[in-house]
């Protein structure tokens, strides 16, 4: 059986799950302590953890989120956090048959959690403009030097 189908299955242990994303059991473990991922998967007692499908992509998810962003772990976790909220609510949209009102609470909740992460990458993005500010008045010092030989 492949990992692929072994992970529809939810079936692979912590150590199969590691390799496929390209990290280590210890960050898998860390992040079901931060929340990043469930830690509810059902075992036996004496029986390895088993991962599923949905398990491997939210890890892969926040893997690429916190490389792509260089965000912190907390910052990461509101992410998802926001992310999981939103997914809920789509759900209640589309699976709970919400009257009129409680439809324009879930649309007011979607916008707050959406602000949220944009407020997240927002400030994410200053902090790389300032950086790069910083870098191109350096370059241009280089240059001047340069140019006074």
């Amino acid at each position: 059986m492949s990992p692929a189908q072994a992970a529809a299955a939810g079936g692979l242990r912590i150590g199969e799950v590691a390799r496929l994303v390209g990290t280590t059991p210890r960050t898998i473990r860390y992040y079901e302590e931060l929340g990043l991922l469930a830690r509810d998967h059902p075992r036996e007692a004496g029986r390895h953890r088993l991962y599923g499908e949905q398990d491997v992509e939210r890890l892969r998810e926040a893997l690429r989120l916190k490389e792509l962003l260089g965000i912190s772990l907390e910052e990461l976790r509101e992410l998802v956090e926001a992310q999981d909220a939103r997914a809920a609510l789509r759900d209640e949209w589309h699976h709970g048959n919400p009257g009129a009102a409680r439809r324009r609470e879930i649309l007011d909740q979607s916008l707050g959690h959406v602000e949220r992460q944009l407020d997240l990458l927002a400030g994410r993005r200053a902090e790389i403009e300032r950086l790069e500010d910083e870098l191109r008045e350096r370059r241009e010092l280089i240059r001047a030097r340069l140019a006074d030989g």
